[in-house]
């Protein structure tokens, strides 16, 4: 990861009175949240929340209506490519190549990145290590399990050493152990190198006491703070969760 001096002086991610809208219906409104160097910060929502347009409007599938999206403190719409570059993603859809093998999906992507062959092999390596596949490489996509294949995405968006990673509800469709091993191996990355990281999710129990944690509903934040001080009015965050979207709905039907 970079330690350039501009990381210590901007977040990893600085999101200002962002907006979008769809024709009459708005998706996302006034927007702002930070993500720390270094640290992993949940975004907690429902379906409909407006996590997936959010991650659209960061990655620059969608060119954000109003406000600033700064990543590592390059504005994203007149620095989009050094801002991206600090930026890798796992989207919520899986876009593996199915009838390539793990390996070929990995050198495709480096490639598009610009990253010479042999570096890239190595690169891989290692990636394939650090999600402990690394004896997968050769398998086709299609013969790994779901949690796998997630693995595999993991490891593909840090094929060019981004800083920051967003995951849009990675481990939707897993078994329990399929979850802990995602959820496990991007803490370890966070701690071990250093990766700061926004994780969506509405599965509570990935979130834990001492994770920033931005709560969006209808498109709105609706509440903001470490997850513990969050959960402590009613003992669990998901029951704090309820009683603070419940609340919000009121005020936005008032």
């Amino acid at each position: 990861m970079s330690t350039a001096p501009e990381a210590t002086q901007a977040p990893a991610l600085q999101v200002e009175r962002v907006s979008h809208r769809f024709g009459s219906r708005t998706a996302l409104d006034d927007v702002s949240l930070a993500v720390p160097q270094g640290q992993f910060v949940a975004l907690l929502g429902p379906n409909g929340a407006g996590k997936t347009t959010l991650f659209a409007v960061v990655t620059r599938l969608y060119a954000n209506q109003d406000g600033t999206v700064a990543i590592f403190g390059h504005d994203l719409t007149r620095e989009p490519s050094r801002a991206l570059a600090r930026l890798g993603v796992v989207f919520q859809a899986r876009t593996l190549d199915t009838d390539l093998t793990v390996r070929q999906n990995l050198l495709y992507h480096a490639a598009l990145h610009g990253i010479a062959r042999r570096a890239a092999e190595a690169r891989i390596a290692a990636l394939l290590g650090r999600v402990g596949l690394l004896e997968r490489r050769d398998d086709k996509i299609r013969t790994l399990s779901g949690g796998q294949s997630r693995r595999i995405e993991i490891a593909r968006a840090l094929i060019h050493a981004p800083d920051l990673l967003l995951l849009d509800e990675p481990t939707v469709g897993l078994d329990l152990e399929a979850r802990a091993d995602i959820v496990a191996i991007v803490r370890a990355l966070v701690r071990e190198e250093g990766l700061s990281v926004l994780w969506a999710t509405h599965i509570f129990d990935e979130v834990e006491p001492q994770d920033r944690v931005v709560v969006l509903h209808k498109g709105r934040i609706v509440a903001l703070g470490l997850a513990g001080a969050l959960a402590e009015p009613s003992g669990s965050l998901e029951t704090s969760f309820r009683q603070i979207t419940a609340e919000a709905g009121r005020r936005q039907v008032a």
